[in-house]
C-alpha cells in the first residue's frame, strides 16, 4: 500500500506538475524523497515567498496547480505574501506547510503557530493531512485550486502522517475532473444577442476569465465579427495579439481609457474579474453586458445581462451569431496613439519607456516577459507588446514588489525553449535578488532588466504629486555587475540606447542568466501618471 507522501507525489505528477519548489523543513524530506523517486524535480528557493510566486506563475501558465512547500513556523509565515499572490492574482497553487505531530502540536509552543488560521483569509480551502482521507483531500484540493476563479489551497502536514499507509478509496474518481462544455442554446442567448445587435459601437473589456477557459482565439473572433476595439486588463495582455488592429491597450483604471469607452454605446465585459480593476466606483453609464464562467458577486460591474458558461464555447457561439460595423480599428488606433504620446515624455538620458521599446525591438517575438510592481510597471504594461496568452506576467491583483524574478523562473520552467525577460525596478529586484542564484544553479536562464533610478520611484511620484518633499525612498550605490557575478550570473550597467541593445543581444547569445542595470531618467513619471491615471 502506498504511503501518504507517495500518494501526494503521484497526484501532483498526474495533474501535470513535475516539480516541488520552496524551502523545506524536516517534515518535508519524506515527500521530497517520494518526488525524487518519481523523477520530480525539487527547486530549492532562497525565500519561501519567491517559491510560492514561482509555483503560482507555473500554475497560471499551464493550468496545472503549482506546488510549494515550507517548514513550520517561520517558513510558513514567510510564505504568506506568495500565497497572497496566488489568491489575488488568481493562480492555482497547492501550499504545503510542515507541522508537528499531534501530541507535540497540542503541548508545544516553540515554532508553533496556527497555520490553518494564518492562511485561512487567503486560501480557497485549508486542511490537515490525514492518511485515512488523503486521497479524497487531494482530489478536493486540486479541483478547488483549479476551478474558476483559480487560487491557493493549503495542506498542513503533521510529521506523524507522512509515512502512514494511505487508505484506499472504494470508488476512486479521477484526480482532475473530465468536464464537458455543451454548445449554448441559440434561443437562450437571444436577450444577449438583441442587446449586441442593437449596438453600433460596442467595446470589449476582457479579463482573466478568458485565460481560464482558453478562449483567446474566440475573443479575437468576436472582436472581428463586431468590428469592436478591445481593452484588456494587464493580466490579460496577449489575449488578443498586440499587433492586431482591434487591440486598443490595457485597462489601468485611468482617465485616458475613458475617452475610448465613452465613445461606445455598449460595453461587453468578457471574463472580467473585479480584482483586476481599481477599487473605485464604476465610472460609466453606458449599458453593460457580461460573459463569464463565474457569476459576479461583488456587483462592481453593473451588467444588465450576465451570461454564464464556458467562455470558449460561449464566445464561439456569440461570435458566430454576431455581425457589426468597423469603428473599432480607427478607435483602437487613436487610443494607442494617445497612450504613446502621453508616455513619451522628454528625458535627459535613457528613459524607462525607451528602455522597454528597445527591449521589445531586440528580443524575439516569442519572448515571455514578467513585470514587477512600481513606477515602471505602468510603462511596461503599455509599451511592451505580447502576442499570445500568458506571455506577459505581472502581479496586478496583489500588486506585489519582488515578483518579476521568481515569476520569470516560473515562466522559464513552463517555456523552456523561449527567452524570458524580467522587468523590475531596483527596489523590487533587491527584494528577490537571492533567487538569482536559483536561476543559475537550476539552469533557468533569464534576462533581468533593472530600472535603476536609485529610488522607490512610485512612492517618490506620490510624494511629489501630494507636494511632500522626497524622503525615505533613496536606494542607489548598487554595482549590478558585481551583484550578478557574485551569484554566478553575467551582469552589466548601461546608460545609452546602443549599450542596452548590445547588452540584450549578448545575453541572448550567451544563454546565461544576465542582469542589465539600466541607469534611467525617471523625471517623466509624474507627467505620465497624471496623463494616464488617477492616483
Amino acid at each position: 500500500m502506498a504511503t501518504t507522501v507517495e500518494v501526494m507525489a503521484d497526484a501532483f505528477k498526474e495533474v501535470g506538475t513535475p516539480f516541488l519548489v520552496g524551502h523545506p523543513g524536516g517534515e518535508s524530506v519524506e515527500l521530497m524523497e517520494a518526488a525524487r523517486q518519481r523523477d520530480m524535480r525539487f527547486i530549492l528557493m532562497k525565500q519561501e515567498t519567491a517559491g510560492a510566486m514561482l509555483a503560482s506563475t507555473w500554475g497560471e501558465i499551464t493550468g496545472s496547480p503549482g506546488v510549494c512547500l515550507s517548514t513550520r513556523g517561520p517558513g510558513a509565515a514567510n510564505m504568506v505574501n506568495g500565497v497572497a499572490y496566488a489568491a489575488l492574482d488568481r493562480a492555482p497553487l497547492i501550499v504545503l506547510t510542515d507541522r508537528y505531530s499531534q501530541p507535540a502540536q497540542e503541548v508545544g509552543l516553540r515554532q508553533r503557530i496556527d497555520q490553518l488560521a494564518l492562511y485561512a483569509p487567503l486560501v480557497k480551502w485549508g486542511t490537515t493531512v490525514d492518511a485515512r482521507t488523503i486521497r479524497q483531500q487531494l482530489r478536493r484540493a486540486i479541483r478547488t485550486a483549479t476551478a474558476p476563479a483559480p487560487g491557493p489551497v493549503q495542506f498542513d502536514i503533521p510529521q506523524s502522517e507522512t509515512m502512514k499507509d494511505a487508505t484506499e478509496l472504494v470508488a476512486e474518481p479521477p484526480v482532475s475532473p473530465n468536464l464537458l462544455s455543451p454548445e449554448p442554446d441559440t434561443k437562450a442567448l437571444q436577450p444577449l444577442m438583441d442587446r449586441i445587435g442593437a449596438a453600433r459601437k460596442p467595446v470589449l473589456l476582457a479579463g482573466l476569465g478568458v485565460f481560464w477557459d482558453k478562449a483567446s482565439a474566440e475573443l479575437v473572433r468576436l472582436a472581428e465579427a463586431l468590428g469592436a476595439p478591445v481593452l484588456v486588463t494587464s493580466k490579460c495582455k496577449g489575449a488578443i495579439p498586440e499587433d492586431h488592429p482591434l487591440r486598443a491597450g490595457c485597462i489601468i483604471g485611468g482617465l485616458i481609457e475613458r475617452q475610448l469607452v465613452m465613445e461606445s454605446d455598449l460595453i461587453i465585459a468578457v471574463g472580467l474579474d473585479a480584482v483586476e480593476l481599481q477599487p473605485k466606483a464604476w465610472p460609466y453609464t453606458i449599458p453593460v453586458v457580461a460573459l463569464s464562467s463565474t457569476p459576479s458577486l461583488d456587483a462592481l460591474v453593473p451588467a444588465q445581462i450576465e451570461v454564464l458558461g464556458n467562455l470558449k464555447t460561449l464566445l464561439g457561439k456569440v461570435a458566430a451569431l454576431s455581425s457589426g460595423g468597423n469603428w473599432g480599428e480607427k478607435a483602437a488606433s487613436i487610443f494607442r496613439t494617445d497612450v504613446a504620446n502621453a508616455l513619451n515624455t522628454p528625458s535627459t538620458g535613457l528613459s524607462p519607456q525607451r528602455t522597454v521599446e528597445l527591449a521589445r525591438a531586440v528580443l524575439p517575438r516569442e519572448t515571455v516577459a514578467t513585470c514587477d510592481a512600481g513606477a515602471s510597471r505602468l510603462l511596461v504594461v503599455q509599451k511592451w507588446q505580447s502576442y499570445g496568452p500568458r506571455e506577459f506576467l505581472t502581479s496586478n491583483g496583489l500588486g506585489s514588489m519582488g515578483y518579476a524574478v521568481p515569476g520569470a523562473l516560473g515562466a522559464r520552467l513552463a517555456y523552456p525553449d523561449r527567452p524570458v525577460v524580467a522587468f523590475t525596478g531596483d527596489g523590487g529586484f533587491l527584494m528577490a535578488v537571492a533567487d538569482l542564484q536559483t536561476s543559475v544553479r537550476e539552469n533557468l536562464p533569464i534576462i533581468v532588466i533593472v530600472f535603476d533610478d536609485r529610488e522607490i520611484g512610485l512612492i517618490r511620484v506620490k510624494q511629489e504629486i501630494k507636494g511632500i518633499p522626497r524622503h525615505g525612498v533613496g536606494i542607489g550605490g548598487c554595482d549590478w555587475e558585481k551583484i550578478a557575478q557574485g551569484f554566478g550570473a553575467d551582469g552589466t550597467t548601461v546608460d545609452t540606447e546602443n549599450g542596452l541593445q548590445d547588452a540584450i543581444g549578448a545575453a541572448l547569445r550567451s544563454g546565461r542568466t544576465t542582469v542589465i542595470g539600466v541607469r534611467i531618467d525617471g523625471s517623466g513619471y509624474v507627467d505620465q501618471f497624471n496623463a494616464l491615471r488617477e492616483l
